[in-house]
C-alpha cells in the first residue's frame, strides 16, 4: 500500500529530536508522503521549511487554527497570502471554528476564518478546515465561499451523520483520523464512514495527537506518528466493508488530486 497522510503536525516539539527516524518509520509502513499542517503564522513558516527540506516527501499547509485566531492581524494575513503562493504550500489552513474550547472569542474566530477563506479564494488553493462544536456557523460561512475555492476538506471529521451529509452536499472532502478507533467517542463514525464516497474520503493521523487506541502494543510514549496511518486505513476499510488495499488506493488518489500532487503507482 502507498499511503498519504493529509494531516501531520510535524512541527510539534515532540518531533524535534527524531524527525528523520519518524519519516523513515513512515516510509517503512507505506506512508511515503505527508502534508505538514500549518496552524499558526510561525507554524506555517516551519511547515514550509520542513517541506523544502524534504522535497517529494513533505508538503505544507499555511493557516491559523481557531485556537490562535486572537493573534490574527493584518501582518499575519499578509504573510499567509505570501505563503499560500509558495509551491510547497498545497492548501490554506488549518482554519475554521472551534467552540469546544473557545481559546479565542467566537467573533474573533469568525473574523479570522473569513479572512482565510478570502485568501483561498484569491489564490485558488484548497481549504484545510477545522470544525468542532460550531457546525451551524461554520457551514453558513463556508457556504458563502465554497464556489470560490477549488476544493475543501473538513479535516479530522468527528461530527454527526447529518453534518457529514451537509459537507458532502457542499462537495467537500472528509478527513478521517484515528478518532474512529476510539471506543469512547468514535463508534458513531464506524456506523457511517461507508457513506463517504471513495472520491471524497482522505485519511490522516493528526500526529502527534489522536494515537489510535486500537494499536497493539500501544507505544509507551503515547505519541501518534505517520507510521500509524496504515493501522487507521485498515480500521476504516473494515468499517467500509472493503479490502484495505482498496481504501488505500482510493484515499491516496483522492489526496493526490486534492493537493495537486504527482500520481504514484499502487503496489
Amino acid at each position: 500500500m502507498q499511503l498519504l497522510d493529509i494531516g501531520a503536525n510535524l512541527t510539534h516539539e515532540s518531533f524535534h529530536h527524531d524527525l528523520p527516524a519518524v519519516l523513515q518509520r513512515a516510509q517503512t509502513h507505506g506512508v511515503g508522503r505527508m502534508v505538514v499542517t500549518g496552524a499558526s503564522r510561525d507554524g506555517s513558516e516551519h511547515a514550509l521549511a520542513l517541506a523544502r527540506r524534504h522535497p517529494g516527501t513533505l508538503y505544507a499547509t499555511a493557516g491559523v487554527h481557531p485556537h490562535h485566531a486572537i493573534d490574527y492581524d493584518d501582518a499575519t494575513d499578509e504573510r499567509l497570502r505570501a505563503l499560500a503562493l509558495e509551491p510547497e504550500v498545497r492548501a490554506v489552513g488549518e482554519t475554521g471554528l472551534d467552540y469546544n474550547r473557545n481559546y479565542s472569542p467566537r467573533e474573533v474566530q469568525l473574523a479570522a476564518f473569513e479572512r482565510q477563506l478570502r485568501i483561498a479564494a484569491d489564490c485558488g488553493k484548497p481549504l484545510f478546515l477545522h470544525q468542532r462544536d460550531a457546525h451551524g456557523d461554520f457551514l453558513a460561512l463556508l457556504r458563502r465561499y465554497r464556489d470560490r475555492v477549488p476544493a475543501a476538506v473538513v479535516h479530522c471529521f468527528t461530527d454527526s451523520r447529518e453534518a457529514l451529509h451537509d459537507y458532502l452536499a457542499l462537495d467537500c472532502h472528509i478527513g478521517i483520523t484515528g478518532w474512529i478507533c476510539d471506543e469512547r467517542r468514535g463508534t458513531h463514525l464506524r456506523e457511517f464512514v461507508r457513506e463517504i464516497p471513495a472520491g471524497r474520503l482522505m485519511i490522516e493521523t493528526d500526529a502527534p495527537y489522536l494515537l489510535p487506541r486500537t494499536v497493539r502494543p500501544a507505544p509507551s510514549h503515547r505519541r501518534n506518528e505517520p507510521m500509524y496511518l496504515r493501522h487507521i486505513c485498515e480500521e476504516i476499510a473494515r468499517d467500509r466493508g472493503e479490502p484495505a488495499e482498496v481504501t488505500a488506493a482510493n484515499s491516496t488518489a483522492t489526496a493526490e488530486a486534492f493537493f495537486g500532487l504527482p500520481r504514484t503507482a499502487q503496489a
